[in-house]
């Protein structure tokens, strides 16, 4: 059912791209399209200087990421946490830099150093035919490794639709088609189960806060977290193994790792609860490994068991 405030927002938008409304994301992706034009470690470079001026001038998400370190690593030292903030503003830019490339870089960016860890796993997953869910988190660096590894293994991915913003999401869909063969709406259940028993490897993340719907509160860095449990029921319908990945830049030589680990045994569970906070440890482990590139900006624990209780007073 539509309610009145959704109606008028579908009727208000315009459907023409061209509208004067949608100049304002014409002009971000010509932006982008320049910062492409660089070279990728310049290109790297101009990111995070742009992520070092968001963190001096967008106070708001500044004090999200406090909130969220302060709430996650509540032992470390506050000289130590604030550190690290700064350094993940600049992976945040990094990763602006890193989605220009990945979208509208030409040629020249499908040469930067790929290591890629684990295939065995995967392909060992996907003996018999199986389908294959390919788990992992909400990391800067997801547009470029997407279309790195894309030339590597054949995969999909899930994505949130940006109804509210068609230019950008028409962008992102065309972006991620370059390597991939299959890029489809989170919400697109009987396509994702399609895609998957088709043979396609699809890339899900599940680390955001998307309602309490279909979610269950359970631990992540010991806070509870809203933690949605497709990952179960899409395991569930479509038979699929899930394969936990990493991914990461390396600082170290200015290459890209992706590790594919070995496929989960008994999964699902029959206990949603704890299937999410299996996934909620995977996670984490991995944020642990590179916790300045995590997307820390997101409201991960916005929504409590206790509806009255709000964890981000700013």
């Amino acid at each position: 059912m539509v309610t009145g405030n959704m109606a008028r927002h579908e009727k208000t938008l315009p459907q023409n791209l061209a509208h004067p409304r949608h100049w304002g994301q014409w002009l971000t992706l010509g932006l982008l399209w320049l910062l492409a034009r660089l070279p990728h470690r310049a290109a790297l470079r101009v990111g995070e200087w742009l992520g070092l001026l968001a963190h001096r001038l967008w106070g708001s998400r500044r004090r999200v990421v406090e909130r969220n370190l302060a709430l996650c690593f509540p032992d470390m030292d506050p000289a130590e946490r604030a550190a690290l903030r700064k350094r993940n503003f600049r992976f945040l830019g990094r990763g602006i830099a890193e989605l220009a490339l990945s979208w509208y870089g030409g040629p020249a960016v499908d040469r930067i150093p790929l290591h890629v860890k684990g295939v065995e796993n995967l392909e060992a997953a996907r003996a018999g035919g199986r389908p294959v869910i390919l788990l992992s988190g909400h990391f800067m660096s997801v547009e470029l490794a997407a279309r790195l590894i894309g030339w590597q293994v054949r995969l999909g991915a899930m994505y949130k639709p940006m109804k509210k913003r068609p230019v950008f999401d028409r962008a992102l869909l065309r972006g991620r088609s370059r390597t991939l063969p299959a890029i489809l709406p989170r919400d697109d259940v009987r396509g994702i189960v399609r895609a998957l028993r088709s043979g396609i490897p699809m890339w899900y993340a599940g680390d955001q806060d998307y309602g309490r719907r279909h979610s269950v509160f359970v631990p992540f860095f010991g806070v509870p977290a809203a933690t949605i449990t497709a990952l179960t029921r899409l395991a569930r319908m479509s038979g699929a193994a899930v394969v936990p990945l990493q991914f990461y830049a390396d600082t170290r030589d200015g290459s890209y790792r992706v590790v594919f680990e070995p496929a989960w045994t008994d999964f699902p569970s029959g206990d949603e609860a704890a299937d999410a906070r299996r996934m909620n440890e995977f996670i984490e482990r991995a944020v642990r490994a590179h916790p300045e590139q995590y997307l820390w900006i997101h409201r991960r624990f916005k929504r409590q068991p206790d509806p009255a209780t709000y964890l981000y007073p700013d």
